[in-house]
């Protein structure tokens, strides 16, 4: 626990929603983060996101660095850098400072 009573996060620990989850509601993590599974609302990630292969996020993504191989339905906002790798389909507006995509990568959006 940290001085006010909260618990520290360490920026090394990723959280995991394997491929067998779903989710109907908003996810927020303090640290980073890994999805292969299908969410159906916001995630917020105060540190790195990776979206895996066969995930499907319907929803709004918020998060420092975002590294994507599944399938988004929403916007998509980073605050440093994006990735779209090769079998990602984007389907929504994206903001970020930093955008690396890879051949193959899918984007209807602004």
């Amino acid at each position: 626990m940290g001085k006010n009573g909260k618990e520290l996060v360490n920026a090394e620990d990723v959280s995991i929603l394997s491929s067998g989850i779903k989710i109907d509601g908003n996810i927020f993590s303090e640290g980073n983060m890994r999805i292969d599974g299908k969410i159906n609302g916001d995630v917020i990630v105060n540190g790195n996101l990776t979206i895996g292969q066969h995930s499907n996020i319907v929803g709004q993504i918020k998060a420092k660095n975002v590294t994507i191989s599944g399938k988004i339905d929403g916007k998509i906002q980073s605050t440093e850098k994006l990735v779209l790798e090769s079998k990602s389909s984007i389907s929504g507006d994206i903001m970020c400072k930093i955008l690396v995509v890879e051949p193959g990568a899918k984007f209807n959006g602004n």
